[in-house]
């Protein structure tokens, strides 16, 4: 069958000034730092057929387009040498540990700012085999591979440019915590791709600055897809999760990495994963994360490794990690308040820990501590989750027959929801009507009134 030839691929390798011969040499090189040797014997004849319309397949598209990026001085995307994106459900750059991750930073950002590829990617499947972690030999190389990445742009970082990364990211993540994850979300993603990636392609003056760089744009990557994770777009934020622990383990960044895969887990958690939330929860509990990881992130990392342990019905497990958790979270102090973990105070341990042992089947001792959460949490600055807890409170109480209790909760948070934009806020409104289904023709005038106004928030949630 005849092919088309890649007038993109062409294209780009006439703008490097390479020969074919001199192409398929460099691809060899990248190859072998990148260690794939596997494709070390490409030749001269394969970059022939490439261009001829041939497809290459495996880890060979994204060397070919980290080969590309290191000659031209940006980065190159698959679309840039004219190759479609891997199948959804199939493998992609993101599931695999050893394509250089800054070219998944690149190819990720093309597709979340692309709204019809966006769209195809919200309807994708979570990847359950994607959730795998790599061999420990990768984490001890992550920080080398690094720095050992030649630098395409001749700016120098500064501690500036690390201070505007930061601040940025903090802005989003305040605008998160009130409007939630579908609000504000594409500007995130398009600061990221064209303001602070392309700061991991410049010179780095000192080994800290390069550390500090990469620290902070594996934070703001992580929020990305934290906003995607409450949006409900799955297997978006799984790819922007799974970029951000390795652009944290490339910092040499322990505790933030375990900051990530706690991320990980709560999301494989609530979506039914709880084999592979352990895992990741385990591994965010690791010396190298949790040990060296403030006494707030630790208690953090140790809540969620609790909702895990939960998940897969272990109740000793929980109840000591929840013991740990309130420990930790005791120990912390007023200067121990990391931006990526301010939230997270006595009202989010009572949240999560309501959490735990409601999935434990103990729905009375959940409703005290989502209460509490209620009680004692800030609502104003963290309006999202506010909306949340009083939809999981509703839902356990209405599980003890306390129809009208429930009611009134549930009436609160759709009051509290108006003007949040976030997935999960709405899978609280679809439960709230699936509770309420078996009572709509016996519960009174308050349940319809309740069933419609679910039903007219649900419109406009987003």
């Amino acid at each position: 069958m005849a092919r088309t030839r890649n007038e993109a691929l062409a294209e780009r390798i006439a703008e490097t000034g390479w020969s074919q011969q001199q192409t398929a040499a460099a691809f060899v090189r990248v190859a072998a730092q990148c260690g794939a040797t596997e494709l070390t014997a490409v030749g001269r004849s394969h970059v022939s057929m490439w261009l001829q319309g041939s497809r290459p397949s495996g880890q060979a598209p994204h060397i070919l387009c980290e080969t590309l990026s290191r000659k031209l001085g940006r980065r190159i995307t698959l679309a840039d040498i004219g190759l479609p994106p891997a199948p959804e459900g199939g493998p992609d750059a993101g599931s695999d540990w050893s394509v250089d991750a800054l070219t998944v930073l690149a190819e990720l950002g093309m597709d979340d700012l692309d709204m019809h590829r966006r769209q195809v990617l919200a309807s994708a499947a979570y990847s359950v085999t994607g959730l795998a972690l790599p061999a420990s030999s990768w984490w001890t190389e992550a920080v080398k591979t690094a720095r050992a990445r030649p630098a395409a742009s001749p700016r120098t970082i500064t501690t500036a440019d690390i201070d505007d990364v930061r601040q940025t990211t903090a802005f989003f993540s305040a605008r998160d915590q009130q409007r939630g994850g579908a609000a504000g979300r594409t500007a995130l993603a398009a600061h990221l791709k064209f303001e602070a990636a392309p700061l991991l392609t410049s010179r780095f003056p000192t080994e800290q600055i390069r550390q500090d760089t990469y620290s902070a744009i594996a934070e703001m990557t992580y929020l990305a897809g934290w906003m995607a994770f409450d949006a409900s777009e799955h297997r978006t934020a799984q790819r922007y999760l799974t970029l951000a622990v390795r652009l944290a383990a490339e910092a040499g960044d322990g505790p933030l990495s375990g900051h990530i895969l706690r991320a990980m887990a709560h999301q494989a958690v609530d979506l039914g994963h709880p084999r592979q939330a352990l895992d990741l929860a385990a591994a965010s509990m690791e010396p190298h994360r949790y040990g060296q990881a403030s006494p707030r992130e630790k208690a953090l990392l140790a809540i969620v490794h609790a909702r895990a342990l939960a998940a897969t019905g272990d109740r000793p497990g929980t109840l000591k990690a929840i013991s740990r958790a309130e420990k930790d979270l005791g120990q912390a102090g007023a200067d121990d308040v990391l931006n990526r973990v301010a939230f997270f105070g006595e009202a989010s341990l009572a949240h999560e820990t309501a959490c735990a042992l409601r999935d434990l089947g103990s729905p009375r001792d959940a409703e005290w501590h989502f209460r509490h959460s209620v009680a004692t949490r800030r609502h104003q600055l963290y309006t999202r989750t506010h909306s949340v807890t009083l939809g999981y409170l509703g839902a356990v109480q209405v599980r003890q027959g306390h129809l009208d209790e429930a009611c009134d909760t549930w009436s609160r948070a759709l009051d509290v929801m108006v003007g949040v934009h976030s997935g999960r806020a709405r899978d609280v409104i679809v439960r709230m009507q699936r509770d309420l289904s078996p009572f709509r023709r016996r519960g009174g005038h308050h349940v319809a009134e309740l069933d419609q106004r679910a039903r007219e928030m649900l419109r406009s949630i987003g």
